[in-house]
C-alpha cells in the first residue's frame, strides 16, 4: 500500500515541480524583455548621434529649407483640431497622390487655404469603397488623430479618420481590436 502511495506522490512532486520552475522562467524572461525607458541625457545623446548620420543630415536641411518649413508649418495649423478631435472642413483637390508616394490610399485635400494629404493606410477590399465615389471640389467634413510629415513628401500627411459628406458618413476608421 505505502509503495502504491509513493508511486502517485512521486509523478505528482515531480510535475508541480516542473509547473513551478516553468513559470519562474517565464518571469524572468518577461521581465527582461521590457526595455526600461531611455533617462533625458540617454535621449538626447541618442538624438545627437542620429542628427550625425546622413539620415539625421539630410532632414536637418530639410526642416531649415523653405519646402521643409512650409510642410512643418501647415502641419502646426492642425494640431489644435486634431488634438481636440475637431471636425475640420475640406475640399478635395486631387484624387491621386504625389507620384511615387507608398501611404496606401488617400487623396489630396485643402484644410484652410493649405493642401494636405489625406492618407487611409493600406487599402483593402471593401474598407475604402464609398470614398471611390469622391470627386474633385466635393465638401468634405474630416476628424483625424494625428497628423506628420516626411522629407519625401511636399505636404502634411493627415491619418483620415472619419469623412463625411452632405451629413453621410462614408468612412469611420474601425478601433483596434485588443488595445486601450
Amino acid at each position: 500500500m505505502k509503495k502504491i502511495i509513493y508511486v502517485l506522490i512521486i509523478p505528482l512532486v515531480v510535475a508541480s515541480g516542473l509547473i513551478f520552475a516553468y513559470r519562474e522562467i517565464k518571469k524572468e524572461t518577461s521581465e527582461k524583455s521590457t526595455p526600461k525607458p531611455l533617462s533625458a541625457a540617454e535621449r538626447e545623446a541618442a538624438l545627437k548621434k542620429w542628427e550625425a548620420t546622413p539620415d539625421g543630415i539630410q532632414y536637418k536641411k530639410w526642416e531649415t529649407s523653405v519646402e521643409g518649413k512650409k510642410v512643418l508649418a501647415g502641419a502646426a495649423k492642425l494640431r489644435k483640431s486634431i488634438r481636440d478631435s475637431l471636425p475640420m472642413e475640406a475640399v478635395v483637390t486631387s484624387l491621386a497622390l504625389p507620384p511615387g508616394s507608398r501611404l496606401g490610399f488617400g487623396v489630396m485635400v485643402r484644410i484652410n487655404g493649405d493642401d494636405y494629404i489625406l492618407s487611409f493606410g493600406l487599402q483593402q477590399s471593401t474598407e475604402f469603397q464609398p470614398l471611390h465615389s469622391l470627386k474633385v471640389n466635393d465638401k468634405l467634413l474630416i476628424r483625424s488623430r494625428f497628423v506628420s510629415y516626411a522629407p519625401k513628401y511636399s505636404y502634411p500627411i493627415v491619418a483620415g479618420d472619419y469623412v463625411e459628406r452632405d451629413s453621410k458618413i462614408l468612412y469611420k476608421r474601425a478601433p483596434r481590436k485588443g488595445g486601450c
